[in-house]
Order: C-alpha cells, then sequence, then structure tokens
C-alpha cells in the first residue's frame, strides 16, 4: 500500500460514502440506507444500498460490494492509489511523499515513462505538422473542413515520412529500446532492426478520461494500405475500455451520447457542436465501452456509416448496449455515407433534425430485416417474421413490448393476435432454454460443485456470524468473550476477518467494517470482504426469535470449530477439555434485541 492505514481511514471518514455515490447515481433515502439502480448493471427495480452508518454499499442484484475506494476502483476505473490521491484531493488532505518499495516503485516507474514517451510523441507529431515536411498532411486536414481550432483541440499531428524519425527522437531524449518497443510505437525487427510504427500519416492521439496520451491512430498519407494503423495494446491502452474523444465528449451538456465509427466522425461533429460524439478505437463495439457510456448516460444516438459494413455494426452494437441498459437510437445518414461527409453537405441544422428523427433500435432492427426478404413469397415473409419475434421477444417491459407489437403488425401488415401469441411462446421458449442451461452448469462437474456446495455450508455460519458482530458489536462481543474467539473461525478468510473485528472492538469497543475493506487493495477481495460484512440481516419479528437465530450461529460456529479441532487434534491431553466444551455448547444462551 502506498499509504498507512491511518492516513488511508482519515481520508476515507472525510469523504462520506453517500456524498461521494450521490454526485454518480441519484439516491433516494429509505429508511437507514439510501438506494437507487445499481450502475454496475441493468435494473429497473432499485438493489443498491448505501448505509451511510456503515460507509458502505452493496448490489443485492450483482453483488457489487464494497467502500468509497472500491466505488471509485469500479466507477472511474482507478487504481487503489487513484482513488485515495481523489479523494484526499477532495477532502483537502495533503498527501505525504513515502518511499515505494522497490516492486512499487519499478511498476510505477515504467508506466510513468510509458505515459511520459506517448506525451513526447504527441508532442513531436504536432511539431511536425507545422512543419514543411507536414505541409501535405495539414493540406488534407483543412481540405476536409477542419479548423485550426479544430486541429489544435484534438492535438492532430503528421508522422515524417522517415522510418524511424521519432525513433531518433526519443532516443535522444534517453528512452531505451526496449521501453520504446513496450510503448507500441517503435517495432523491432531483426533484419530491418527499429523502424517507426507510425510513418508518413496524419495522427490522431488516443487519451484516456483526463486527457492523457496513451495511444495513437494514423491515417496513411495517400492511396497505401492499411489506411489506418492503430497503436497495439500496452500497460496503459486497452482499446476495448476506452473510446476516442470521450474525455471532451463526457463533458458535454448534450444529451446522451453520439456513436460513430472515426476519427474524422468524432472531429467533424465536435466542430459542427455535437461535442458528445465518440468512437471505439478501431474494434468492434464491446462491453466495456458500453459500460464507461452507461456512467453517464442512458442513451445513445448511433451515427455509423450508413454502408453495409456500418449497418451490420450497428446491428451488433445495439445488443451490447441494451445489455448495460442503454436506449439506442438510430440516426439516418442517407444519401451520405458518414457523419463527416453529411455535415459537409447539410450541416449541423440538418443533423439537428437527423438527431430528433432518430429510429428506435428495435424498429432499426425490424426494417433492416424487411428489406432482407421478399414481403411477396409467402416463405420468405415467414422469415420475417420469425426474426421480427426474436427481435421483440427481447423486450422485458409488458408495455414497451405491446407497443412495439402494434407499431410493427400496423406497419407490415402482421395479424396482431398472432405476432403476440408468437412474441410470448417464443419469449417463454428462451426461458425454459435458460433454466435448462442454467441446471446443466449446477449439474456438471457433479463433484466440484458438491464440494463446494459443502464448502459454502461450513462457511456459512462464521459469515453469518461476522454479519452479526459488524450489525451489533455491543450486544454480542460481551456475550461470546470465553466461548468464541478468531481461532474458532476455520474458514482461513474468515478467521483474517474475525480477527481484525476482535482486535477493533478490544481497542475501542467498536468495529469499522469500512476500515478493514480499506486493508486490500484489489477490488475483488474489497468486494468478498463487503459482501459478508456489508450483508443487510433479515430480523425476525421479535427480540425472542433473534435470540434463537444467532444462538444457533453462535453454537454452529463453535461446533465446527471443535470437530476441526479434533479431526487435527496431535496432543491428546488436550481431549478432555475438547469434548468438556462440546457438552456445553446445549446451554449457551445468547440474547438480543434488535432496534
Amino acid at each position: 500500500m502506498y499509504y498507512s492505514e491511518d492516513l488511508v481511514e482519515e481520508i476515507r471518514s472525510r469523504n462520506d460514502i453517500v456524498d461521494v455515490i450521490n454526485s454518480y447515481v441519484s439516491l433516494k433515502k429509505k429508511g437507514n440506507t439510501y438506494t437507487a439502480c445499481c450502475p454496475f448493471h441493468n435494473e429497473k427495480t432499485p438493489s443498491f444500498h448505501v448505509s451511510r452508518d456503515k460507509q458502505l454499499y452493496h448490489c443485492f442484484g450483482c453483488g457489487a460490494a464494497g467502500t468509497v475506494y472500491t466505488f471509485l476502483q469500479q466507477y472511474e476505473n482507478y487504481t487503489f492509489p487513484e482513488a485515495i490521491e481523489f479523494l484526499a484531493n477532495r477532502a483537502g488532505i495533503t498527501l505525504p511523499q513515502r518511499e515505494m518499495s522497490w516492486q512499487e516503485r519499478k511498476e510505477a516507474d515504467y508506466n510513468s515513462a510509458l505515459k511520459e514517451i506517448n506525451k513526447a510523441a504527441a508532442g513531436y507529431f504536432y511539431y511536425a505538422l507545422r512543419q514543411k515536411n507536414g505541409e501535405a498532411a495539414m493540406k488534407y486536414l483543412t481540405e476536409r473542413g477542419l479548423t485550426q481550432e479544430t486541429i489544435h483541440k484534438f492535438g492532430l499531428g503528421y508522422s515524417n515520412l522517415y522510418r524511424d524519425d521519432l525513433y531518433q527522437y526519443l532516443k535522444q531524449k534517453g528512452y531505451d529500446d526496449k521501453l520504446l518497443v513496450d510503448s507500441g510505437l517503435v517495432r523491432y525487427d531483426e533484419r530491418q532492426g527499429v523502424s517507426d510504427v507510425f510513418w508518413n500519416r496524419v495522427m490522431f492521439p488516443i487519451m484516456d478520461l483526463n486527457g492523457k496520451v496513451i495511444g495513437f491512430g494514423g491515417r496513411v498519407m495517400g492511396d497505401g494500405l492499411p489506411k489506418y494503423v492503430n497503436s497495439q495494446e500496452t500497460r496503459i491502452y486497452e482499446k476495448r475500455r476506452h473510446l476516442y474523444g470521450f474525455h471532451i465528449a463526457r463533458r458535454s451538456r448534450r444529451e446522451g451520447f453520439i456513436l460513430c465509427e472515426g476519427y474524422m466522425d468524432v472531429i467533424a461533429m465536435h466542430q459542427a457542436g455535437f461535442d458528445n460524439a465518440t468512437a471505439s478505437l478501431g474494434t468492434a463495439f464491446t462491453i466495456q465501452q458500453a459500460m464507461l457510456l452507461k456512467r453517464y448516460t442512458d442513451k445513445v444516438f448511433l451515427a455509423y456509416d450508413s454502408d453495409g459494413a456500418g449497418v451490420a455494426a450497428a446491428q451488433k452494437a445495439i445488443p451490447i448496449l441494451r445489455e448495460v441498459g442503454i436506449s439506442a437510437r438510430v440516426i439516418n445518414m442517407k444519401p451520405y455515407k458518414d457523419p463527416d461527409e453529411f455535415m459537409k453537405s447539410l450541416g449541423a441544422e440538418a443533423f439537428e433534425e437527423r438527431l430528433k428523427q432518430a429510429e428506435s433500435s428495435i424498429m432499426f432492427q425490424v426494417r433492416i430485416a424487411a428489406d432482407k426478404y421478399n414481403q411477396q413469397d409467402p416463405e420468405s415473409r415467414t422469415e420475417f417474421q420469425q426474426e421480427v419475434v426474436r427481435l421483440i421477444s427481447v423486450l422485458q417491459e409488458p408495455l414497451e413490448r405491446d407497443n412495439y407489437i402494434e407499431a410493427v403488425a400496423n406497419l407490415y401488415f402482421i395479424d396482431k393476435k398472432k405476432l403476440t401469441d408468437s412474441v410470448n411462446r417464443y419469449g417463454k421458449y428462451m426461458t425454459d432454454q435458460k433454466q435448462y442451461r442454467e441446471a446443466v452448469q449446477e449439474e456438471t462437474p457433479q463433484d466440484l460443485r458438491r464440494q463446494e456446495r459443502l464448502e459454502q455450508r461450513k462457511q456459512q455460519p462464521q459469515r453469518l456470524l461476522l454479519t452479526w458482530l459488524v450489525n451489533y458489536p455491543e450486544q454480542l462481543f460481551s456475550q461470546i468473550r470465553g466461548r468464541i474467539g478468531p481461532e474458532d473461525f476455520t474458514d482461513d478468510f474468515c478467521q483474517t476477518l474475525a480477527k481484525e473485528l476482535f482486535r477493533q472492538y478490544e481497542d475501542s469497543g467498536k468495529v469499522s467494517a469500512a476500515a478493514i475493506i480499506n486493508q486490500y487493495e484489489d477490488v475483488e477481495q474489497q468486494t468478498k470482504v463487503a459482501s459478508i460484512l456489508q450483508t443487510e440481516l433479515k430480523i425476525e419479528p421479535s427480540p425472542e426469535d433473534n435470540s434463537v437465530v444467532i444462538t444457533e450461529i453462535v453454537r454452529k460456529v463453535k461446533e465446527e470449530s471443535l470437530q476441526y479441532q479434533l479431526a487435527h487434534l496431535q496432543d491428546y491431553t488436550k481431549l478432555q477439555g475438547i469434548i468438556k466444551q462440546k457438552s456445553e455448547i446445549p446451554n449457551w444462551n445468547i440474547s438480543i434485541t434488535c432496534g
């Protein structure tokens, strides 16, 4: 960990989790907690709960859970140190300089060097565009209608005609060959030696959410192939997780985002005033990119090319967007190929009208399907209607589904009742198939599944006891003292948590689940801890019932502990003591009042 546990806890305590999460998601107070639809998966009924008392969040739908640090790591894709730095800055806390371990320093220096190299390359390309060798590239950009202001805004540049121009420049700045190859800007070949990846190309810097250069796209000058070359993936650049121009688009005040296919489309849209345009990075649209968009909106307009490839790309993007809960509408670009051509020919005002007329994703898919089939041929028309059934059946909301059935039935002269019946039958069939696949998956491999279930059953009382200890420490710790200690938690992970809870209570008379979670940097570990310590208890209607529940949990934990001790017993002088403890368990009674 980069910073001391005390400092990490102080920063967390000065950033109320409700206030922080409410700046990303609209929370509503419900009893002692705050709720919202989960920002990490698609849902219509809120199952995302935030506790101000515990300073934890937990989604009962997808299992996401943790502290304010975990939330930022999941939502903003921060590392743990980045989340600390963000919250320290938010609370006005100055972080001290701390000596890192050798491994920490090595990794930090490596990532920092990659970012410095990309920044230096972006500056060099930007400079080269404005020199004599870059005149043709500058002419290309201006003839495409870009202003100097736009060229500057997106940091556009030019990679010189010489194959090692950038390499020589970066070598002079002191970077070694291995690091330059790792950056994705330089390649090594045994026969040709070292050379630039980009040469004689118009350069498009790719930036992360914070506007830091992490990669490049290069468009060849002339008719050479490939037309576009993009940076390879590196430690700081994963194509599937980033969107071109999104560092600007995410700050737009326009409704939703306009999703394009290419760099020039995004740039042309921004120049025309549509600063909410963004694009995927030389790859098919991904679920990670959809989740990135979902952080900021639930509406996306697809401005893909109007040709066959663009239509196919739109059809692939629509279900991905739907999966994360984003409503997609498709903008009609015809008679032009893409947003860049459209803007040059008809301008911003006409595009604004096309935005208003954007077609819903379902109606777009139905229309494309209708064009594939001969509506006059009975067999072909049947195939079309079967495809319509598959498209509409993905809609879960009954009213929305009925509206689409009615619209499609009227537009394509299909019997509404027959279409409704077919959609319902197909929906039931798909549900049955899903349940069958889940059942099959649950059954195989049987031995492994059986072992996993057995382990889970053993861990359950321990996990429940930890949950009760977090929720009612004042009542429980005093009653179990001398009966149960951390050593009675036979599961290693539960024992680690138990040791920390017992230590906290002995030191201060209080426990803090958030402080324990802070000790883990990995999001998966944080979520695992939070899923145990943040579990909402199902309280029985009377104190007597609650006492019965917690007494049974405590007894089971102790019984499991004694059983474990017997199975691993080597010193048989302890046998009588174990037997005596076991005989006392039935007499234990734990009383608790849950207010």
